[in-house]
């Protein structure tokens, strides 16, 4: 199976405070082997344990067709590769239609099941999005066809042309089965981008394609479930059939329901303001006794402690988790800005920033508090990454 992931947004259940998981502080997905069109290629560890298995499942398979135990071992073997190589081919064609639309491509994934395209951000249009999802099969189904036009000219024999007959079948399969309705399938996306021209929203697109989804995956455990209770139980080829059919179903409900989750959370997003979650701040000197300014900061029922200089101007911002861990009986002999944080620039964000723009801006610059300030420069409060936690998780 192949998929695109158009879109770098975190996962629900990661923490908006966090820096975003990209290479190279998020762990590597597997051994990158290629680099093509300058996109790096990872290949999943579990992946030459599943090759293996189906090298052993396909060479018996060859029996009669291929004399020679050894030459069933190498035509599987150069079939495994050469069918994984075809999935290469059709991510590339989803990523090479992104990057013509301008869209930035992270990585490709080639995992057990078959290959995922990281996509930094999602098409800014239906069309686009039926176009980059759309490619993949097609170009399946285009390598299906030169396959059988070598076959009409070329008239391959022997090895070649069980090679040749078992790469068609396995691009048509791929092309089809990656074209049914239902996320986190191409036909899912495209299905997503019916949806979205249609009512002109795309999370209503999304939130469709992935019921679809999940839809397609029960069918998938019920067809062979119901043949089994008709015709009783078959042989043990039908029950690995099964169980394989299981292991697909289990990742298309598992994708659809991400998608769906993760659309309900973008709905709610715009609902994260910044503004709503400022602390009130106080200034204070940085020469100013810790004691004394804590003091002052309960007083005015500030929750924040802002560090001035001389002209009044914002440099830093004093920490809270510094203070709380700072024992009372030393804090009169602790300067506040021994206990702060010098702004930098991207510490500084506007008070109109919401939704995921407020959390992308966090993502840029990871801090426990930033500072908050008005389009004309007045200083609103602080911004507390742990008050955002919270409200992103409530989200």
């Amino acid at each position: 199976m192949t998929g695109t992931n158009p879109g770098g947004q975190a996962p629900p259940g990661q923490r908006p405070g966090q820096p975003p998981a990209r290479p190279p502080a998020s762990p590597r997905p597997g051994l990158i082997i290629a680099r093509p069109l300058g996109i790096p290629v990872y290949i999943s560890p579990y992946w030459f344990v599943i090759a293996a298995l189906f090298i052993l499942f396909y060479a018996d398979s060859l029996q009669g067709q291929v004399a020679g135990q050894t030459s069933r071992y190498l035509v599987a073997t150069a079939f495994v590769l050469l069918l994984y190589v075809s999935v290469l081919i059709h991510e590339l064609s989803h990523c090479a239609v992104a990057r013509a639309f301008g869209l930035p491509v992270r990585r490709i994934l080639l995992y057990p099941l078959g290959g995922f395209s990281e996509i930094e951000e999602e098409p800014q249009t239906p069309g686009r999005e039926f176009l980059v999802s759309g490619a993949g099969p097609l170009l399946s189904l285009g390598l299906a066809g030169l396959g059988w036009l070598v076959i009409e000219v070329v008239h391959p024999t022997g090895i070649a042309r069980v090679l040749t007959d078992q790469l068609i079948v396995a691009n048509v399969l791929v092309g089809v089965f990656n074209l049914l309705p239902g996320l986190p399938l191409d036909g899912g996306r495209m299905l997503r981008a019916g949806v979205w021209k249609l009512t002109g929203r795309p999370g209503t697109g999304t939130i469709a394609a992935g019921w679809a989804g999940r839809v397609l995956a029960i069918g998938l455990l019920a067809l062979p479930l119901m043949i089994i209770f008709r015709d009783g139980a078959g042989s043990s080829a039908g029950t690995v059939n099964l169980l394989w059919l299981g292991v697909v179903a289990a990742f298309i409900w598992i994708g659809a329901g991400q998608s769906i989750r993760v659309t309900r959370v973008r709905e709610r997003l715009p609902g994260l303001q910044a503004r709503r979650l400022a602390r009130p701040a106080l200034s204070v000197p940085a020469s100013l006794p810790l004691a004394e300014a804590v003091r002052r900061a309960d007083e005015a029922g500030a929750r924040a402690l802002i560090i001035e200089d001389h002209e009044g101007k914002p440099i830093a911002i004093v920490n809270e988790t510094a203070v709380m861990a700072t024992p009372e009986q030393r804090r009169p002999w602790i300067e506040a800005g021994a206990l702060a944080r010098t702004l930098e620039p991207s510490m500084v964000l506007s008070a109109d920033l919401a939704g995921m723009a407020l959390i992308d801006a966090v993502r840029q610059a990871p801090a426990s508090e930033y500072l908050l300030v008005e389009p004309s420069g007045e200083t609103l409060g602080v911004l507390a990454t742990a008050d955002l936690d919270q409200a992103f998780a409530r989200t």
